[in-house]
């Protein structure tokens, strides 16, 4: 099996590399785990370019120590997406070193709060122990789709996340914060730059290819329930949250947004929808200022019960196959797609759809955890 080291030098607070020769390195070495190349990325998707490039020369399977943050192995995933115009049976198995900002696959897999060098390598200490124990990731293929047929369309593969509305606007804003705020206080900051704000458009929720309806969380039974016997189902906007995960049930380690991932974990790969619609509220009768100002304080109760370990509970929560995001015309915010941070703009009278897979044309990405 080819073994390569990659980390990303500049992500998160750019500790990467000091972090690997200190501590990733000479545990390999004391192992007897001699990697065939090891990479210091140098530009945008060097990561995925390599990877790609690596399945291409062999045929074994690859395991990769990966540095980096959720950006990275979005890279190579969507690189795989790009790259591989046929099916390609092989397996990836990602050893993950969490060296990013928010960290949310790590953070899922390995909850904690410890600041410990040593909760950094756990993946690691699973790959390198007697017993290695790893679990297949699903990816969500995001398709951004022209007004007009034969137009633009392109496409993104989500690890964590896929999401419009406010998520998308906070990820859309908080890079013009990245050197001021480099942590995770940017993203803070851009969510009340955004809470009053409303998203108009349709979306239609799809089910997975293992069940014939789409499913909705019942809080009085503490399960999904079929909504409908089979079939697809629309829902009508404005939205102020529209946000699926993929493998997580966090985008940080302690905002925890879809904590049904963990608590009530599908079989099958499936996509968990956490969902905020304005004008069910009882209270709220309009699409006025006043009405958006009033709801803006259910939208902090909202994030700010993710924050107290997902005790969240006026949103609509889904699990689903895929979705379809329609945004009006007129209303350029709800026109923001956010796929593992990277910022899509969906032009007038187009579209967005996102499905899930268990595979990237037949690549199998794992990892050990």
């Amino acid at each position: 099996m080819t073994l390569v080291v990659v980390y990303n030098p500049v992500c998160g607070d750019r500790t990467a590399e000091k972090f690997f020769n200190e501590e990733v390195l000479p545990r390999l070495k004391e192992q007897g785990k001699i990697p065939d190349k090891v990479i210091a990325t140098t530009h945008p998707n060097h990561a995925g370019e390599t990877i790609v490039e690596l399945l291409k020369q062999t045929t074994e399977s690859l395991t990769v120590i990966l540095g980096s943050g959720d950006g990275t192995l979005h890279e190579i995933a969507t690189s795989l997406h790009h790259s591989l115009d046929r099916q390609v049976q092989s397996q990836v198995a990602i050893v993950l070193v969490p060296c990013g900002t928010a960290n949310a696959l790590y953070s899922s897999l390995f909850p904690s709060q410890s600041d410990d060098p040593s909760y950094r390598l756990k993946s690691l200490n699973l790959y390198l122990s007697p017993s290695p124990t790893s679990i297949v990731l699903s990816s969500a293929t995001t398709v951004v789709h022209p007004s007009q047929p034969g137009g633009d369309t392109r496409s993104s593969v989500a690890i964590v996340v896929a999401s419009t509305a406010l998520h998308a606007a906070i990820l859309h804003d908080s890079e013009a914060l990245r050197s001021s705020h480099p942590g995770i206080e940017r993203f803070k900051i851009a969510a009340q730059q955004n809470i009053t704000r409303w998203y108009h458009a349709r979306v239609k929720l799809v089910p997975s290819h293992e069940h014939e309806s789409v499913e909705l969380y019942d809080v009085s039974r503490r399960s999904f329930i079929a909504v409908t016997e089979e079939g697809s189902i629309e829902l009508e906007g404005p939205f102020t949250y529209f946000l699926s995960t993929v493998n997580v049930d966090r985008l940080e380690s302690l905002f925890r947004i879809a904590p049904l991932h963990a608590t009530l974990p599908s079989r099958t790969p499936a996509l968990d929808i956490v969902i905020v619609r304005p004008l069910r509220n009882p209270t709220i009768n309009d699409d006025s200022e006043g009405s958006r100002l009033r709801f803006a304080e259910q939208g902090g109760i909202v994030l700010g019960g993710a924050y107290r370990d997902g005790a969240h509970s006026v949103v609509e929560y889904y699990r689903c196959g895929g979705w379809e995001w329609i945004p009006d015309r007129d209303d350029e915010h709800a026109r923001f797609v956010c796929v593992d941070g990277e910022i899509f703009n969906i032009e007038a009278g187009g579209k967005a759809t996102t499905s899930i897979s268990g595979n990237i044309h037949g690549t199998q990405l794992s990892i050990f955890a």
